[in-house]
């Protein structure tokens, strides 16, 4: 018989709060389970005939792993997103025509669900035309040669092609219920992308019948939900037209009955192969986004809210790098970016809190004086909404609201939910920063100062292949005349091999002394190698190559082997479909006394490298034609080189440092995981200070001058196996593979640095059906940021006037006794805490003087 004990009554408010509990939980599951009617009006979207104010993200499924996606989506949620957005990439799911995959990173269906079980809307950009700075703008190379086909205009074969995969997108969707009207997560379709930027060049008759041709078959295929196009001013109706840029709060819809939406606020700005690395301050993106709203925006996307990499051959450009960090709120290796993430979480509570008045009416706009603006909301009940904004860039600015006075830093705007209290200001960060490091296992080189982690194998028993110079492959074929590189090759490949033999006797006009001559070559680019006789003659890189060097023949017959690679296909500008590549002439020998054209002579031709027909780079080839050697050849262009390493512990990410090698692709258990270049460095110059404040743009903000555009490159822990993982590289130029080393990334510290005249922060209630509320004094918050940590030392704590940032703090001449005690005893040993700014905790070490407190801790 089962013993009972007596209970006592339970009270009533134990009912109510279970009962809202439910309701939240259940609620939660069924997010998605009814169909929803999304529409909209001049002021917003509508789900169920509620106007929302929505906080969008772009995550590029195939440029993170599946099991990547939920950390993703989950800390996106985290930080306030309503929405994820994403591309889809045509040329990545019908690589050849009729031949479509979905599988892996391409499991279109498996993000978009996953985005639904995290409780996210989704905005799926068809396109099909992306950009993106993916390879050929997201169009399959096949369609190049099509019979008659022009590109986004007025052509039947592009349309008929266009209009087959973005419904295939559509049905694809239709038959998992996947649209908001079966139920699912998606609010929103885009149809083309951008067009208007380039419309011009297409002709005004060709351009306007072809837009209007794309909205009409993109409403077509009823889906249910609403259709955008950005940069679109003539947009037709039903379609919304939208903004994307640095900035949008001056952007205006073409029609009084659209809302005012924000498909593309750039987070950050792409890295190239020989660029500095862009980076923007994320007081000026917060200013941006808060300006959004202030003046009527009510769908605002972050473009990228985590960028993720350019796996395989997908960068575009060309030289668009493996990294498409994108500075985003979430970085590469999936990484919550801080400040960056936390000071938007911050703005997104901000401005949620003032939505109901935000979508209530119109604002009125009380003068403040220059360079000042006030937006007031206000509703029918009276509550009462207004963003103070200081465009100004000079100096804080002291006004009158209300009957109160605000202090505006320059180039901010503070947000008040109840029209009288200053909850966020874009320019003050209450929340915690971050320092991230790279930890190298024992594969580091011995003479490297960089910091140590776990052990781990190195990459070890090197093999090697040689890639033979020139023609090696039986399907090479002659041609008349130099051949454009990607209607060769298809883009099936880097590489095109020309080739061509001529013979020397010494007396001829071509040559400048015994048996010496000036090549000249022109080439469409990227990359361009020259061999004479099986020896390296010289290189060049760009889009646009002049090559000239002198060489030497041998009497007799002569062989001139060129190598010309691609890194990544134009995607952007009017016509870029038939942007080229490759030699294309001339190609001329340049003696005293003449000049010998060789380009309308006869060339041998050989599509790709023998290492890849022969799928050297597949872990499971085991070759015959690889060679062990005590000693492997270093320093040599067109090598390849296989090792076998062991993953490290853990779940932190992995990065591959590739000091040492010069330029090619690494295979990692037979999945590229891109092109690496660290030879490729960026200019000494343009890295200066950057000021948040003023108009940003992609050049303002540089950093990494003089050093390698992209040195470390990103290995998704799925990639990698328990016990023993191959590497295959291919080396272009030259390197030595025995100094690559592997670290794995993660938070070294954390950081706060809050003023006593700083906002007070939002806080959430304990009760999960309870909003978001106002505190009263500043608060500085420390969070670990991986489960199971705890706040294990503090390393430096001030409050008085402290300079400097996270990981470089130092105390000022004024500064408390107490705070290093008072933050350990409030913070050692937790997950979080959270402190009060505040001489009634502090004490004052310096009467009428604005202090802040500054912590800088670390978790284990």
């Amino acid at each position: 018989m089962a013993r009972c004990s007596k209970m006592k009554p339970l009270p009533p408010f134990f009912f109510l709060f279970y009962f809202l509990v439910v309701v939240q939980f259940l609620s939660a599951r069924s997010f998605f389970s009814m169909a929803s009617n999304v529409t909209y009006n001049r002021r917003a979207l509508l789900i169920e005939g509620k106007p929302r104010v929505l906080i969008s993200g772009s995550i590029h499924y195939p440029r993170s792993t599946p099991e990547m996606w939920p950390d993703l989506i989950r800390k996106s949620k985290d930080g306030g997103l309503d929405v994820v957005e994403t591309y889809v990439f045509w040329n990545l799911h019908e690589p050849v025509r009729n031949q479509y995959d979905f599988g892996g990173r391409k499991d279109l269906v498996r993000f978009v669900k996953t985005v639904a079980e995290a409780g996210l809307y989704v905005h799926l950009r068809i396109g099909p035309y992306v950009c993106a700075e993916w390879n050929y703008g997201g169009f399959p190379v096949w369609l190049h040669f099509i019979p008659g086909i022009k590109f986004r205009t007025d052509n039947g074969p592009f349309k008929a092609e266009m209009q087959r995969f973005t419904a295939k997108i559509v049905n694809m969707m239709q038959q998992e219920n996947l649209y908001a009207s079966q139920g699912g997560p998606i609010i929103l379709s885009q149809i083309e992308n951008e067009y208007g930027n380039v419309q011009s060049s297409y002709g005004s008759a060709s351009a306007k019948s072809y837009i209007s041709w794309a909205a009409s078959m993109a409403t077509s295929l009823d889906t249910g939900v609403p259709w955008v196009m950005c940069q679109q001013d003539d947009a037709p109706d039903p379609i919304i037209n939208t903004c994307n840029g640095f900035y949008c709060d001056q952007f205006t819809p073409n029609s009084a009955n659209k809302p005012k939406m924000w498909t593309e606020n750039w987070s950050g700005w792409y890295l190239q192969f020989g660029g500095r690395t862009p980076y923007r301050p994320v007081e000026d993106l917060a200013f941006a986004v808060a300006r959004f709203f202030q003046r009527g925006g009510t769908f605002q996307n972050y473009y990228m809210y985590h960028g993720g990499t350019n796996f395989g051959h997908t960068s575009g450009g060309p030289f668009i790098t493996t990294s498409y960090d994108y500075d985003a709120p979430i970085d590469e290796y999936g990484i919550i970016r801080q400040p960056k993430w936390g000071h938007l979480t911050d703005l997104h509570k901000a401005i949620k809190l003032c939505e109901e008045a935000l979508l209530s009416a119109d604002p009125t706009s009380p003068s403040l004086g220059p360079n000042l603006e006030a937006h007031v909301y206000k509703t029918n009940s009276g509550k009462c909404a207004a963003f103070l904004a200081n465009i100004g860039t000079q100096s804080t600015a002291s006004v009158t609201f209300n009957g109160k006075t605000y202090q505006l830093p320059p180039w901010s705007v503070s947000i008040l939910p109840d029209c009288q209290n200053v909850v966020f200001n874009t320019a003050q960060i209450n929340s915690q920063s971050t320092t991230v490091e790279a930890l190298y296992l024992n594969s580091a080189p011995q003479s490297s100062d960089k910091p140590a982690a776990s052990s781990i194998s190195s990459p070890s028993d090197w093999t090697f292949v040689n890639e033979p110079i020139g023609i090696s492959k039986d399907n090479a074929f002659k041609k008349n005349g130099l051949l454009e590189q990607i209607s060769t090759t298809s883009d099936s490949t880097d590489y095109l091999w020309y080739s061509i033999s001529i013979d020397v006797n010494g007396s001829e006009s071509f040559l400048n002394g015994p048996l010496q001559s000036n090549l000249h070559i022109e080439s469409l680019g990227h990359v361009l190698h020259v061999f004479v006789n099986g020896i390296h003659s010289g290189s060049a890189q760009g889009t646009k190559i002049s090559f000239d060097n002198p060489i030497v023949f041998s009497p007799g017959s002569n062989k001139i082997d060129l190598l010309s690679a691609t890194v990544g296909l134009q995607n952007y500008g009017a016509f870029f479909d038939l942007t080229g590549a490759g030699i294309t002439g001339p190609v001329q020998l340049r003696g005293q006394k003449g000049t010998l054209d060789l380009s309308s002579e006869e060339w041998t031709y050989q599509v790709g490298l023998k290492g890849e027909s022969s799928g050297l780079y597949s872990s499971s080839l085991n070759s015959s034609d690889w060679v062990s050697l005590p000693n492997i050849p270093k320093n040599q262009p067109l090598i390849w080189y296989k090792a076998s390493f062991a993953a490290p512990d853990g779940n932190d990410p992995i990065i591959i440092d590739f000091t040492g090698m010069g330029k090619g692709e690494v295979w990692i258990n037979g999945q590229s995981i891109g092109r690496y270049w660290p030879t490729n460095f960026a200019s000494q110059n343009g890295c200066n200070s950057c000021s948040y404040k003023g108009s940003y743009n992609s050049d303002k903000c540089l950093k990494n001058c003089g050093k390698p555009s992209q040195q470390l490159y990103h290995l998704p822990r799925s990639m990698v196996q328990s016990g023993s993982n191959t590497m295959v590289l291919f080396e272009e130029i030259g390197g030595n593979p025995e100094q690559i080393s592997f670290a794995i990334k993660q938070v070294k510290s954390i950081c706060g640095y809050v003023s006593e005249s700083h906002p007070a922060p939002l806080v959430e209630s304990e009760l999960p059906f309870q909003k978001t509320t106002m505190n009263s004094t500043p608060l500085l918050k420390l969070e670990c940021p991986y489960p199971n940590q705890l706040i294990s030392s503090i390393n430096f704590a001030s409050f008085g006037t402290p300079s400097g940032e996270c990981g470089g703090f130092s105390h000022g001449q004024c500064s408390s006794d107490r705070a290093l005690d008072v933050v350990k005893k409030e913070c050692l040993g937790l997950k979080s805490c959270s402190i009060s700014v505040s001489p009634n905790v502090f004490g004052d070490p310096c009467e009428k003087v604005i202090k802040s407190l500054a912590v800088e801790a670390a978790c284990s």
